[in-house]
């Protein structure tokens, strides 16, 4: 079936950009908002509103599919491209990729993908936002096209067998790290609860203060879990362990305060992301593999998860074969197109390093749910809920759409089975 019309409309996102910069400096909330001045290029506040693009596919029978262009809420850091005003791309899409796009099979989703990752406009490639939400309305229009289910679509690009059970969700509580936890809990949320550990205040000048809230997570969970829960406790430090402990920092004292937080989270496993951000991809990894090390060394059973530096399928790649850490976030949309965050998810394979279908909370419902299907598709070891800080929200969407889409493979499964039985009778 033929793409006849791509279509671009500026929207919202489900959360903010955030300047990660100023508010490692010190930036101080203000309510909801934060003091001071942004120092990263782009941002105007140092929390501004977050936006999309939402993408329409009109497909030759007249029927629509959607995809939304999004960016991380830190856009702009770690190396990321640059941060993703809506108004500036949405002619970018009308324009150069509805001509490239416009005429081509729908059915061919990876060779359709594969065409915008490699597009230049002006000599430059088009901004990751652009590259995921594009291929997520590809995704969409193949499986619309093929009469099947968004996960078939991206297991047969990439030669998969999709998961029968969902993926394991990943809540994120934003700041309110109590409340949103304790809805986790109660619906025995698999993992959880990423606790934005983003400041000094938030961990404690000596780490203390996340040590008494794994603690904390540890007893609350027992309290309000459903029987038989076993959560895995995953928090995200934003690198401040490295930020106050003082790199070039001592390791065998970092160690220690690791041990002692596998000791608060006992008896469940608990997995640290970004434990340090020294500035680039090259030193990051070396810190990374030398605290691995130390770790290894001395017994203790903490994951870590890589996070800063580690945004491109090219970064990902890198942080696997270097074995620099437990865990790679694939941070969907700074891959760009949708099929290279599954292609990064199956790059993990055979490693002893797990792939964690990641992302941001300022993304939308809709690539949320295509979020899901390539979870599904290639296995991931979890997916995140989003979009949004409400955790509520994001975690239906996940959840409801893995739950929707095995139980409709039941069903056609079923289907052709009793059609071979009734063919052989």
């Amino acid at each position: 079936m033929e793409i006849t019309g791509v279509y671009a409309t500026p929207g919202y996102s489900g959360f903010f950009f955030d300047d990660q910069r100023a508010i490692k400096q010190g930036a101080t909330q203000d309510g909801f908002t934060y003091e001071g001045e942004p120092v990263t290029e782009g941002f105007d506040e140092i929390r501004q509103a977050g936006e999309s693009i939402v993408v329409d596919i009109e497909l030759a029978d007249g029927s629509v599919v959607r995809g939304d262009c999004a960016a991380v809420q830190y856009s702009g850091a770690g190396g990321r491209d640059p941060l993703f005003k809506a108004d500036e791309y949405a002619p970018v899409i009308e324009g150069a990729v509805a001509e490239e796009l416009e005429g081509r099979d729908a059915a061919d989703f990876l060779s359709n993908a594969e065409l915008l990752e490699e597009m230049r406009v002006e000599g430059d490639r088009l901004h990751t936002a652009i590259r995921y939400g594009v291929s997520q309305a590809l995704l969409a229009a193949a499986a619309d096209a093929e009469k099947t289910t968004r996960t078939d679509v991206v297991a047969d690009a990439l030669g998969t067998e999709p998961a029968t059970e969902p993926v394991p969700v990943f809540g994120q509580s934003g700041d309110d790290r109590y409340t949103n936890t304790e809805k986790m809990f109660i619906k025995g949320v698999p993992v959880l609860p990423h606790a934005l550990i983003n400041s000094v205040e938030k961990i404690g000048e000596d780490g203390e203060t996340l040590l008494e809230y794994v603690e904390w997570l540890t007893r609350r969970s027992q309290e309000l879990g459903p029987e038989g829960y076993e959560p895995r406790f995953h928090i995200d430090v934003y690198g401040m362990i490295g930020e106050i402990f003082d790199a070039p920092y001592d390791r065998n004292e970092v160690v220690e305060y690791f041990a002692a937080l596998e000791e608060a989270a006992a008896p469940y496993p608990i997995q640290i992301e970004g434990p340090m951000d020294v500035g680039n991809r090259e030193d990051q990894i070396a810190a990374m593999i030398e605290l691995r090390q130390g770790l290894a060394e001395a017994n203790v059973s903490v994951d870590i998860v890589a996070d800063e530096w580690c945004n491109t399928f090219e970064d990902v790649r890198a942080f696997v074969d270097a074995e620099a850490a437990d865990l790679v976030q694939v941070k969907t949309p700074d891959l760009g197109g949708i099929h290279r965050s599954g292609q990064a998810v199956r790059y993990c394979e055979g490693t002893d390093t797990r792939a964690y279908l990641g992302g941001t909370c300022n993304e939308t419902e809709t690539s949320a749910r295509a979020c899901a299907h390539v979870a599904l598709a290639t296995n991931a070891a979890q997916v995140l809920a989003k979009p949004g800080m409400g955790f509520d929200e994001g975690y239906m969407i996940v959840e409801n759409e893995m739950r929707r889409t095995i139980a409709r493979r039941k069903r056609e499964q079923l289907t052709v089975d009793t059609d071979e039985v009734t063919a052989d009778d």
